[in-house]
């Protein structure tokens, strides 16, 4: 059995107790059912005890969602009872393994308002693992191995069992992270986790979703609920240490020039935060905002320090000093803290003749409003021009239109050549978009073109649209045209009124932003409009988040609230392990137009947001997409790519409503080199229903705008169009701060999921034959009760039969009866999970090398020719499976035109002569003797069947296909 080991080390600085100044203090540490106590030291305030106290741990996996409870107490004499000197709360989620764990020192914390506490106390925890269970692997790059302690003499069936109950502790060093060993017996274990797995032996890395039960007030009830979280219920609450440097005021002069270049240094322990300097300045306001995790404090100290830049070594100014215990707590929705000035005191604690500062200090959690700009001790060692990459942020995407221009002709136009008749085409741009028309039907100086381009246009319509008539590559007109100006059009199929616009020569449009004239008299006639009514897709239909048209006067009002608490990620691959780092990992969550970005979590594989996100749902049809990536901006890099770590997607219509699902999902990756698992990512999600009427309503309307359908846009649009969406999505997300580069644009909004995969065909394949199966499985049953199989289920469908002969009122009743009980039956099976990634459905763990080398290839591709020839011969050899299966749906449907298409007489004379005979016995035959007749012949007993074909399926096969005619 497993083992918690917490180490008491010392305590400093605690409250005197015993009267005299002085106390007698032990520890006391209560886990789960558990209590340990080590001794006592008498008569001191700064105590040093240096003992282990060992605590049984049953399951490793329950170890985060536990809490460790650390007291300190003054031993009272004379059984008096004993006093409280303060405590500390450790989550389990913070324990690592022995070489990972270090010394810590933890503020104590007061038991309620009325306590009365200081000092720290230095803890070391951590799980220590048996020798007959556990197998230790530190510091080292060889695979982990079994240990040879294992046996009990020699009866192998306990050894057996034994075997089957191993745990591993997996580590972290950066040598072995990221991989997979071999252990004994084909066991797989992953290595670079700190977090304890169970393993059976020969079992596959888990792809799943798994179940977890975290501490979140949202799922603990009335009693259970933190009354100060009801508003953030969906992550477990965070203490952040804020101190809000606001300014200073009159400070002393330090240079011999009278000058003054001041800043502010905020220590915590190891963690240090620094304001930027001010030039010769001695009142500066610097408004920056400092944050420590409560859960790392080093120190009970909260040192401030005001120093002098210089070039050799900075001039302490001044300085003041809190206490972390005295520190007040803030919880929202209470107003901010107002701040203070204070007085600064020189390095022996002497007050200065001049200089003040005014700040703020409290005690918050994660909802407070200064969380996301704050400067946050996870990220100490950034510097100020890389911070801002590393804060949490919310972006909205700028509302998209679709643009149409139909370019129909062009008069007088002056020919660039004038020895050559004039060959003009029209290229129209906006931003980075850019088409051409095709060639005049009508050419010379008059040309007429009639054709038709769309673009993507955005809000706030501060765009121009650039419309250029060239000739042979040579401009001969041009006119610049603001989107702002180009009237809108919502639900109707009336054009617009067709403009013609005067062009002008080159030089005056780009010198004078198209406003002189010149005697310059081409024009050319243009039909604009915006089509406000339709919704512009920049993501596949299949997977979108957004359904609403762009027209704000014909948006549905919302149906519920999606709610989603990130709560972290654990066994993380290190995406830096080249440079001997790991990962610094953020959240991306998408939904709609609003995109939302977690803090980075610098070098952490188990990194903790707890940051909660708010949605409305407006069409429960739609997936919100969340995925992870490793910041490669933090040292600096600005022309670097942000690495994909996973992505999760879920459907709102799967979750059921007011229901909290906690889940931790595979982030699975595919590569070149086949499927990866980075690591799982820890979600909450709620989706709350605020309209019942109109959300069951939904299901019964379109699921696009009503322009889609009446004018859908055609075919060599959709997929440009989508192209040129993401394209002004990942442009206004780059310039924003921090930006979202395009790599995570593109990630997020699978733009390369139309490419051609052969993996993706096979996956698909396999989803038709899925269902085909389940067609199959109810053929191969009633061939089964036509060949008296099973007696009793033969005879029950006989019963069942003449039932519906002689009633037939209750054919339709029975259908939709039938259909409400396999409803109810599967009732109990229901999915419990949101659904995931699906590496066996996707076919990415059969998929070899080269079709995964094949789906990365670029396009146009850029392989050798060789390759590229062995794969054109292996998609021919497909294409041609393909060509024998609509072959021969082709051959069956030519077949059964041939039967009153004369093309064979004699059979479609046998087949005109038995439709009138089948007319006439119909006609003077009730239908109830038909169907009993027809029923009964299906059914008959197999004494009386023949194994050869019947005769309609031979005469079927014996009419005439036009494959004979093919070349």
């Amino acid at each position: 059995m497993s083992k918690l080991v917490i180490e008491v080390h010392d305590a400093s600085d605690l409250m005197p107790k015993d009267g005299h100044g002085s106390a007698s203090p032990f520890v006391e540490v209560e886990f789960g059912l558990q209590r340990r106590k080590t001794s006592t030291k008498y008569q001191t305030l700064n105590p040093c005890w240096n003992e282990k106290l060992l605590f049984n741990l049953r399951n490793p996996r329950d170890l985060p969602s536990q809490m460790i409870e650390v007291y300190v107490y003054n031993d009272n004499k004379h059984g008096q009872p004993k006093n409280f000197l303060g405590r500390v709360r450790i989550s389990g989620i913070s324990v690592f393994s022995e070489q990972e764990a270090a010394v810590q020192r933890y503020p104590l914390e007061k038991r309620g308002i009325f306590s009365h506490v200081k000092g720290d106390i230095a803890l070391r925890v951590y799980v220590f693992h048996g020798e007959n269970d556990y197998v230790h692997q530190r510091r080292s790059g060889n695979p982990l191995k079994k240990s040879s302690t294992f046996g009990y003499g020699g009866d192998k069936t306990k050894n057996k069992e034994r075997k089957l109950r191993t745990f591993y502790s997996l580590g972290s060093d950066t040598a072995s992270m990221g991989s997979y060993s071999d252990v004994g017996n084909n066991e797989v274990v992953p290595s670079g986790s700190s977090v304890l797995q169970m393993l059976v032996p020969g079992q596959k890395a888990d792809y799943g979703v798994i179940e977890t039960r975290p501490p979140l007030a949202a799922r603990m009830g009335f009693w259970g609920r933190d009354k100060t979280a009801s508003t953030y219920d969906m992550v477990e609450q965070m203490k952040f240490l804020y101190v809000r440097v606001v300014k200073a005021a009159d400070l002393p002069v330090m240079d011999v020039s009278g000058s003054l270049d001041p800043y502010v240094e905020v220590k915590v322990g190891n963690y240090k935060g620094v304001t930027p300097h001010f030039e010769k300045n001695r009142n500066p306001v610097w408004e920056r905002t400092f944050a420590f995790s409560k859960e790392r404090l080093q120190s009970s100290l909260i040192e401030i320090f005001v120093k002098d830049k210089d070039l050799s070594k900075d001039d302490f100014v001044g300085k003041i000093v809190f206490d972390v215990p005295e520190v007040p707590e803030r919880v929202p929705p209470d107003s901010p803290l107002a701040p203070q000035w204070y007085k600064l005191v020189d390095k022996n604690g002497e007050l200065l003749r001049r200089g003040d500062i005014m700040l703020a200090i409290w005690m918050g959690t994660q909802a407070d409003e200064a969380f996301p700009d704050a400067w946050h001790s996870d990220a100490h060692s950034v510097d100020q021009d890389s911070m801002m990459t590393t804060r949490s942020k919310v972006y909205f995407t700028p509302r998209l239109y679709y643009l149409r221009v139909q370019v129909i002709a062009a008069q007088d136009l002056v020919p660039a050549d004038e020895s050559r008749p004039l060959d003009a085409i029209v290229r129209v741009e906006l931003g980075d978009q850019g088409r051409t028309t095709r060639p005049a039907t009508v050419k010379g100086i008059n040309p007429e073109w009639n054709d038709e381009l769309m673009y993507v246009a955005w809000e706030p319509f501060d765009e121009y649209i650039v419309v250029s008539v060239e000739d042979k590559d040579i401009v001969v007109g041009r006119v610049l045209i603001p989107v702002r100006n180009v009237p809108q059009r919502v639900e109707t199929k009336k054009p617009t009124d067709a403009l013609w616009y005067g062009l002008q020569r080159p030089s005056y449009v780009e010198a004078e932003g198209g406003e002189k004239k010149d005697k310059f008299a081409s024009r050319i006639l243009l039909r604009m409009s915006i089509d406000s009514g339709y919704h512009v897709l920049d993501e596949s239909t299949q997977l979108s988040s957004d359904l609403q048209p762009s027209a704000g006067q014909l948006r549905k009002k919302s149906i519920g609230i999606l709610e989603v608490g990130i709560l972290g990620a654990r066994n993380l691959v290190p995406m830096k392990a080249k440079d001997g780092k790991l990962t610094d990992a953020y959240c991306v969550a998408k939904y709609g137009n609003k995109w939302v970005r977690t803090r980075t979590l610098l070098s952490n594989l188990n990194p903790l947001w707890n940051e909660q996100y708010t949605w409305e749902v407006y069409d429960p049809y739609t997936v919100i997409t969340i995925g992870v990536f490793d910041n490669c901006h933090v040292n600096g890099k600005d022309d670097a790519k942000d690495q994909k770590i996973g992505k999760v997607r879920i459907r709102i219509s799967t979750l059921e409503t007011d229901r909290v699902y906690t889940h931790a999902y595979s982030l699975l990756v595919l590569t070149p080199s086949g499927l990866k698992k980075n690591g799982e990512l820890h979600l909450a999600i709620r989706f709350t229903c605020t309209a019942w009427a109109n959300m069951l309503a939904q299901y019964g309307k379109p699921l696009l705008p009503k322009m889609n359908y009446v004018m859908p846009i055609t075919i060599k649009h959709v997929d440009l169009l989508r192209h040129f969406a993401m394209i002004v999505v990942a442009g206004k997300l780059a310039r924003a701060e921090p930006p979202l580069g395009g790599e995570v644009v593109e990630y997020m909004m699978d733009v390369e999921y139309h490419m051609f995969s052969l993996r993706r065909s096979k996956a698909n394949f396999h989803r038709i034959m899925i269902l085909v199966s389940g067609i199959q499985s109810v053929g191969t049953w009633f061939h089964g009760v036509c060949r008296w199989e099973n007696p009793i289920t033969t005879l029950l469908m006989h019963i069942l039969f003449l039932v519906l002969v002689f009633y037939p009122e209750l054919i339709l009743s029975t259908f939709f009866l039938y259909l409400f009980a396999i409803g109810i039956w599967n009732y109990a099976s229901r999915p419990r999970i949101p659904s995931h990634m699906d590496a066996q459905l996707s076919q990415a763990e059969s998929a070899n090398p080269d079709e995964l080398d094949e789906e990365f290839d670029t396009f146009p591709t850029t392989k050798p020719t060789d390759l590229v020839k062995m794969r054109y011969d292996r998609l021919r050899s497909v294409a041609g499976r393909v060509q024998s299966a609509l072959t021969d749906l082709a051959t069956q449907a030519e077949r059964t035109l041939a039967l009153l298409s004369w093309r064979d007489p004699r059979a479609t004379t046998i087949f005109i002569v038995f439709a009138v005979i089948t007319a006439v016995v119909l006609y003077v035959t009730p239908f109830q003797a038909v169907a009993l007749t027809t029923g009964l012949y299906l059914l008959r007993h197999p004494r009386l069947r023949y194994r050869l074909p019947p005769v309609p399926v031979n005469f079927f096969k014996r009419l005439p296909a036009r494959s004979d005619s093919l070349l």
